[in-house]
């Protein structure tokens, strides 16, 4: 199976760390050390409420949608699992005839894909908040199989951020029109938005996996939702790595339990976090390198040059190489909450070269062992 990184997995609370006896083939090896390559326990192989492995039904509080109500407008992206299209739904929405949606289509309905299909239909019925992209339900009467979401029309927040930076121009009929640059106050807006969705996952016992600006999405007046339709290990397939020989990670963007166990939690999506700042604080620039393997090459994470000092000092607060000492994600929330309200009078001061150690003096050099490709 694939194992690369997925979004939104349903875990457990216990203590995840691997005995030798779970080491499997997928190991790999960190010079005489086997380091196994293991997967997040998910709720649903043992909780009653969630869908079982064995069962390919969906739960009846999952909404179907009639297929005449889908017109397909336009492709907007492709994923492993098959596309994703604009589309107008008729008689979804209370009051509305008919709204722009994005519909994620399965490509292949093996069985293993419909459970896979189901499963996650079941999880995304489960999350509903404002900064978590809204699941209206799904088409099931024929192939392809299909998931309805709300459609956010400025698409995803990492190619959002690149637009609206210092350097970028659109071409507008024919004319070059400049775009306007995002604000501290608007950055710091789109941060806060992004940590309240991740303390309600937190709170739901979900973790992320992948949680990047190419997996936030923006609507209008600057609406920022966590999403991932499954697309960007295609269309930003330079952020992920093999493993392993194998496995497609965004290393760049995860902490070491995750890269080495693969052991997902809270804590890593906070690691993840921190990155996802510094991804804003720069109008989308893709970190060189992970933090962690920063000090190795004497290199470092520069404070972005709009960012606030309080910012990038949550930023080290998330990238502490062991995860008890990370920041929580609801301080995280209530500092970035607090920022936004004082913005722009909090510190500002950008003519600096202010450095990241990350806390690396004591990290053992493990990146080019993992047999990770292209880092």
């Amino acid at each position: 199976d694939d194992d690369s990184a997925s979004p939104l997995h349903h875990v457990s609370n216990g203590n995840n760390t691997p005995s030798s006896s779970e080491m499997g083939p997928d190991a790999v090896i960190i010079g005489m050390t086997k380091i196994p390559v293991i997967e997040n326990p998910q709720y649903f192989r043992n909780s009653g409420s969630m869908l079982k492995s064995d069962t390919c039904e969906l739960p009846s509080f999952v909404k179907h949608i009639k297929r005449h109500n889908i017109v397909l407008k336009r492709e907007l992206g492709e994923g492993a699992f098959g596309k994703v299209f604009l589309a107008e739904c008729y008689n979804l929405v209370p009051h509305q005839e008919k709204i722009h949606v994005a519909v994620k289509t399965l490509k292949e309905a093996s069985e293993s894909g419909r459970a896979d299909f189901y499963r996650e239909a079941e999880l995304l019925t489960n999350l509903q908040h404002d900064h978590i992209v809204t699941f209206y339900g799904v088409c099931v009467e024929s192939d392809p199989l299909i998931m309805v979401f709300e459609y956010m029309k400025h698409g995803d927040l990492n190619k959002f951020l690149r637009s609206h930076g210092p350097d970028a121009v659109l071409m507008a009929d024919g004319q070059h029109s400049i775009l306007v640059e995002l604000t501290q106050s608007q950055m710091l807006h789109i941060a806060q938005q992004i940590a309240a969705g991740m303390v309600y996952l937190a709170s739901q016992h979900f973790v992320h996996r992948d949680l990047a600006t190419r997996n936030c999405l923006v609507g209008e007046n600057l609406l920022v939702k966590i999403g991932d339709f499954g697309m960007s290990r295609d269309v930003y397939s330079t952020d992920y790595y093999k493993v392993g020989g194998h496995t497609m990670l965004p290393i760049r963007w995860m902490p070491p339990e995750s890269i080495m166990y693969r052991r997902f939690t809270t804590e890593s999506d906070v690691w993840s976090l921190g990155v996802v700042l510094w991804e804003i604080f720069t109008y989308g620039q893709p970190p060189k390198k992970n933090p962690l393997l920063l000090k190795i090459n004497n290199d470092f994470l520069l404070r972005p040059r709009t960012c606030p000092k309080e910012v990038y000092d949550l930023m080290l607060g998330c990238w502490q190489r062991e995860p008890y000492m990370r920041l929580n994600i609801k301080e995280i929330y209530s500092m970035l909450q607090s920022l936004a309200k004082a913005s722009p009078g909090i510190s500002a001061d950008i003519n600096h070269k202010e450095t990241a150690d990350i806390c690396c003096s004591n990290l053992p050099g493990i990146p080019d062992l993992l047999g990770i490709t292209g880092i």
